[in-house]
């Protein structure tokens, strides 16, 4: 009995920040799916890394002959300026992932445009989400009109309004997914929130008297995150091609660094004399979208499953 009484009594040791870091770190290595897909976006954010400080050659300056197929000089070819076509890949990689540029103060803040735009869709999303399920009644009635509207409209065409209003930029890419992304969002939310709000923590919580900002936003977001987070990183993938999208048809990312959607369309324009520029950026572009999501999928089922 008094060796029971002594077990209880017993502090119990909690895992050091670190320890849980890890432990939260080492579910993806479970599952091969996001292990691979964590692999391939691990390869593109070295490259965007080591662009930032290194490039085989200036990415915008012609230095070699128009068209050149894939040599010892240029591992990728040249495009149909002379420029090198591994270097622009490089670089194109940070305007994806690592740096935006705000033309008005002519500087670049930390993050991709893509990341920027997928943070921007969830923090408007899961705001409108969370109001709309915790609320209820014409809260709900009002938010969820307004996104349904949204969602009726193809994404190109939003694109397309936003970018003729607002003119060419990083930003406006950014606002631009924002837009079109937070739909999507917030119905996950909402759906994820009428569930939570029926939990007795959430009753305690209104018990105690506490603001429906701290309900919402230190109560059930973070039961909802799980989703969310791979919902997250499936949008990056949609934003990235969406970004190749607009690049195409020439309204995305203005000059002077490069675009993969851009060096794809210009490319194409020069198909027939060097048919294998086209492959390089288009290869990029896929081989980032299918790893991210195939991080996203590979988690989800880790996450289940650890649930389960």
């Amino acid at each position: 009995m008094a060796a029971g009484t002594q077990t209880l009594d017993q502090p119990v040791e909690r895992p050091s920040p670190w320890r849980r870091l890890w432990n939260n770190i080492s579910i993806v290595f479970e599952s091969r799916v996001a292990t691979a897909g964590l692999a391939v976006v691990l390869f593109w954010l070295i490259i965007a890394l080591v662009s930032l400080v290194w490039t085989p050659y200036p990415p915008n300056t012609s230095l070699f002959i128009q068209n050149l197929p894939p040599n010892a000089e240029n591992w990728l070819g040249t495009d149909h300026l002379g420029r090198d076509i591994a270097s622009r890949l490089m670089t194109g990689t940070q305007v994806i992932l690592l740096k935006t540029r705000i033309r008005a103060w002519n500087i670049s803040i930390p993050g991709g445009v893509a990341i920027w735009g997928v943070v921007g869709s969830v923090l408007v999303g899961a705001t409108l989400g969370l109001n709309a399920a915790y609320r209820g009644g014409w809260w709900d009635q009002i938010i969820m009109q307004v996104l349904d509207a949204l969602i009726a409209f193809p994404v190109i065409v939003l694109y397309l309004v936003v970018i003729a209003a607002l003119g060419q930029g990083d930003p406006v890419v950014i606002f631009a997914i924002t837009v079109t992304g937070a739909p999507g969002v917030g119905r996950l939310v909402r759906s994820l929130a009428l569930d939570i709000k029926t939990r007795d923590y959430i009753r305690a919580a209104e018990t105690r008297g506490e603001s429906s900002f701290f309900v919402m936003f230190r109560e059930i977001l973070p039961n909802a995150r799980g989703p969310i987070l791979v919902d997250s990183m499936l949008r990056v993938g949609y934003a990235i091609f969406a970004i190749g999208t607009l690049g195409f048809l020439g309204i995305g990312l203005p000059p002077p660094d490069p675009d993969w959607g851009n060096m794809v369309n210009e490319a194409r324009q020069f198909i027939f004399a060097n048919p294998i520029a086209v492959i390089w950026p288009a290869i990029a572009i896929a081989s980032l979208v299918i790893g991210l999501n195939m991080f996203a999928d590979g988690l989800r089922e880790e996450l289940t499953r650890y649930q389960k």
